[in-house]
């Protein structure tokens, strides 16, 4: 297993729901009503696949190797960069969790929330993809030994048999939310 090429892959599943979470604020916003149980659905998927699982590769295994084996210009632009923004999106994540639960109690304004959380995350998962397939990956790929990149492909193999389910699940969800949203 390619572990780059692993995780480009689950890219284009997070961008996938990132359309879906795009359509379904917009539809919020024009019905004038906030499928809750979805939203939930969307914040899962997001919280376990794209963060847990997707995320933690990369910050565990793939930008840890980085940064021990290319020192400092791997450091500042793993910590100064994707770092920040993984922990920005996640900032929205719970802005967005928040907020729906605002709405729901009752708190009509909390729908601004709602919506620019949402928003807020699609915009910065989007850049934060490009630039990693674009840049991160291709200077991992470039610069690491070939020994350290094979570590790297080992561990995420020991990672994907420790959590043959999660693909399934998430992938489930995603496409259940297509369905009803594009």
């Amino acid at each position: 297993m390619n572990a780059i090429d692993l995780m480009m892959e689950e890219h284009k599943y997070i961008k996938r729901m990132l359309t879906v979470v795009r359509k379904a604020t917009y539809k919020s916003l024009e019905e004038k009503n906030v499928n809750y149980e979805d939203f939930y659905k969307m914040i899962d998927f997001i919280r376990n696949y794209a963060d847990a699982h997707h995320h933690k590769k990369e910050e565990v295994i793939l930008f840890n190797k980085m940064v021990e084996e290319l020192g400092l210009i791997a450091e500042k632009t793993v910590k100064y960069g994707m770092l920040v923004e993984h922990d920005l999106g996640r900032l929205y994540i719970t802005g967005l969790s928040e907020a729906l639960e605002n709405l729901k109690s009752g708190n009509k304004e909390a729908i601004l929330d709602v919506i620019a959380n949402a928003i807020s995350y699609t915009h910065l998962l989007e850049r934060h993809i490009d630039k990693e397939d674009n840049v991160i990956y291709k200077f991992a790929t470039r610069e690491l030994k070939q020994e350290i990149i094979d570590k790297v492909n080992a561990e995420c193999v020991e990672f994907e048999d420790a959590n043959t389910e999660v693909m399934k699940k998430y992938t489930s969800i995603l496409e259940e939310l297509e369905k009803k949203y594009l």
